[in-house]
C-alpha cells in the first residue's frame, strides 16, 4: 500500500499554499488564511513565522479599517526579497522584467521595434540575457532570483522549452529554453511557454478572469492565439501545444490562406491582417495602433472600417461559439489587439454566439476584455517562473543558498 504524505511533506505543502495565497491575492489576516486553508490558527501562526524568518512575508497593521478595537495583523508578501525574471519574445519587440513576490514589477527593459536581423533564437537569447544582467545588477544586495520564465509566440514543447514552430519570427525546432538557461548562467532552468497561454494564466490569476475557474482567453497579435483554463488549471495538452485556437477551422470553403499552410483558420479570417485588408489600410501599417485606428474610424462612420469590423466580428463570433460548445467556459476574455476588435464589434460577436452556441452552454457566459494590457504576457511568464518556487519556497531558497544575485 502507498504510504500517505509525511508530516514534513504536509508542512512543505502548507508553506507553499500559504505563500501562494498572499502572492496572488495580497495581504490577508491569519484568520482569513486559516479559513481558506482549513487549518487552525496556531498552525497558521507557525507557518507565517517560518516564512517570515526566511524573509518571504511580514506581518503589519492594516490601513484604517474604520472599526473600533485593535485591528488584526495582516500577512504581506516581501516583494523585494525574492523575484523572478520574465521575458516576452514578440513579433516586433523584446521585453523583460524583474518581478517580485506578489506580482510587483521591480524593473523592466524593452526593445521595440526589434532591429532587422535580430530574430535568430540565439541572438534573441543573448539580448534577453543582457537585459537580465542589467536588471539583476540593480537588485538590492541580498535578494534572490528564484525562477526564470519566457513567453514565445509559437508552439513550445514541454517540458524542455523547444520552440517547434514560430511562423512569425521564423523559428523552427529551436532549443530556446536550454540556450537561454546557459546564457543567463544563474543555475536556474528557463521555463518557456506559449505567449497566449501564459497571458491566459495571467488574466485568470490577476486580471479579467480573476476568481473564474473556467475561461477561454483569445489573444490578438499579428495572428490569434489562445489559452484555456479548466477547473482553475491551465490546459497544456500532451506536449504543451494546447491553445492553438487561431488555427481552428471556421471557413472551410474559400477561406483565406493562413500562415500555417491551411485555409480558413480563425486567425486568417479574423486576425489583424484580415481586418486591415478589409478596411483598405496600408498593409505596412500593422500592430495595436493600426487596429485601434480602424476601430476609431468605424466609430466616426467610416464605411470600410465598419464593414471590416462586421466581417471580422462575424468570424470571431463563430469561433467563440465553437469554443463555448466544446468547453463551456464561464468567461471569454479578449486580449491583445482583440481587445480593440471586441470593443468595435461586440454586437456582431454576441449575435453569432447566440445563433451558433447551444443555449445551455452559453447560459451565464460572460464576455470580457483583458485588464492587464501588454503586461499580460510578462505577468504570465512570471507566474510560470514562480510556480516551482511556490511548490517549495524554503527548499528553493536552500538550493540557491538564498542566492544573492547582486554579488
Amino acid at each position: 500500500m502507498k504510504a500517505g504524505p509525511s508530516q514534513e511533506e504536509i508542512r512543505r505543502h502548507n508553506l507553499g499554499t500559504l505563500l501562494r495565497h498572499v502572492h496572488i491575492d495580497g495581504s490577508m489576516s491569519r484568520a482569513v488564511l486559516a479559513d481558506r486553508m482549513g487549518l487552525n490558527r496556531s498552525t497558521i501562526l507557525g507557518l507565517v513565522s517560518e516564512l517570515a524568518s526566511a524573509g518571504l512575508v511580514r506581518e503589519e497593521l492594516p490601513g484604517d479599517t474604520g472599526r473600533a478595537g485593535r485591528p488584526s495583523l495582516v500577512v504581506r508578501p516581501e516583494s523585494d526579497q525574492v523575484y523572478v525574471l520574465a521575458f516576452d519574445v514578440g513579433v516586433d519587440r523584446l521585453a523583460a522584467a524583474r518581478i517580485g513576490l506578489g506580482g510587483v514589477f521591480l524593473d523592466r527593459r524593452e526593445e521595440t521595434p526589434m532591429p532587422p536581423g535580430r530574430r535568430g533564437a540565439g541572438e534573441v537569447a543573448e539580448v534577453l540575457a543582457d537585459f537580465a544582467r542589467q536588471m539583476t545588477g540593480t537588485a538590492r544586495r541580498g535578494t534572490s532570483c528564484v525562477g526564470v520564465g519566457a513567453a514565445v509566440r509559437g508552439m513550445v514543447r514541454q517540458p524542455d522549452g523547444v520552440v517547434r514552430a514560430a511562423h512569425y519570427i521564423d523559428w523552427k525546432d529551436e532549443e530556446f529554453g536550454e540556450d537561454l538557461t546557459r546564457r543567463l548562467g544563474l543555475g536556474l532552468p528557463a521555463a518557456v511557454g506559449n505567449e497566449a497561454s501564459l497571458a491566459a494564466l495571467a488574466e485568470h490569476l490577476r486580471g479579467a478572469g480573476s476568481g473564474c475557474q473556467d475561461l477561454v482567453y483569445l489573444h490578438g497579435d499579428i495572428g490569434i492565439g489562445g489559452g484555456v483554463v479548466s477547473g482553475g488549471q491551465l490546459l497544456g495538452g500532451d506536449c504543451g501545444y494546447s491553445g492553438e485556437i487561431g488555427h481552428m477551422l471556421v471557413n472551410p470553403r474559400g477561406g483565406r490562406p493562413c500562415g500555417c499552410g491551411a485555409r480558413g483558420c480563425l486567425e486568417a479570417e479574423a486576425g489583424e491582417r484580415a481586418l486591415l485588408e478589409a478596411a483598405r489600410r496600408d498593409p505596412s501599417a500593422t500592430g495595436r495602433e493600426a487596429v485601434r485606428a480602424v476601430v476609431e474610424a468605424a466609430d466616426r462612420g467610416d464605411i470600410s472600417a465598419r464593414a471590416a469590423l462586421h466581417d471580422v466580428g462575424d468570424w470571431l463570433g463563430i469561433g467563440v461559439a465553437n469554443l463555448v460548445n466544446i468547453l463551456n467556459p464561464r468567461t471569454v476574455v479578449f486580449g491583445g489587439t482583440l481587445r480593440e476588435v471586441f470593443l468595435g464589434s461586440a454586437a456582431q460577436i454576441r449575435s453569432r454566439i447566440n445563433s451558433h452556441a447551444l443555449p445551455a452552454s452559453r447560459e451565464g457566459l460572460r464576455l470580457r476584455v483583458g485588464e492587464l494590457g501588454e503586461d499580460a504576457v510578462l505577468i504570465g511568464a512570471a507566474e510560470l517562473a514562480f510556480s516551482t518556487f511556490l511548490a517549495g519556497p524554503l527548499d528553493t531558497l536552500a538550493r540557491t543558498g538564498s542566492a544573492d544575485t547582486t554579488q
